[in-house]
């Protein structure tokens, strides 16, 4: 059984201010190449002091569109997160599991909406 490795969110983002979804996609960048290997990883979110959405959708929310649940469910684990923030994480993974299950149609959406052409 492979060692788990953690990733500490404050050391990739250099900062306790997880803001931005450029840091967001650091994150997610450090991430996918270890759950590949198939290596279990423990996001540390310790001395975060802020967390939002756009953060957590680029980090976290896309690897549903790049592996499947269970491989996710499996190799990544979340520690020091405040209850809140596991709040906000459940509801981003719930629309990101709902987004890349019905890509298709929610891009043709958001084209029509902002009148997008192809």
């Amino acid at each position: 059984m492979s060692k788990e490795i953690i990733v500490r969110v404050f050391d990739v983002v250099g900062g306790p201010l997880c803001v931005s979804a450029d840091d967001g996609q650091a994150v997610h960048d450090k991430i996918v190449p270890l759950l590949r290997e198939d290596s279990k990883v423990a996001l540390s979110f310790g001395n975060v002091e802020t967390l939002i959405s756009a953060f957590l959708n680029a980090a976290i929310g896309q690897l549903y569109g790049e592996f499947p649940e269970d491989k996710i469910r499996a190799l990544l684990s979340v520690r020091d997160m405040s209850q809140e923030d596991l709040a906000l994480l459940k509801r981003v993974v719930d629309n990101a599991k709902v987004y890349f299950l019905n890509r298709k149609q929610f891009d043709q959406a958001w084209k029509e909406e902002v009148g997008d052409e192809e």
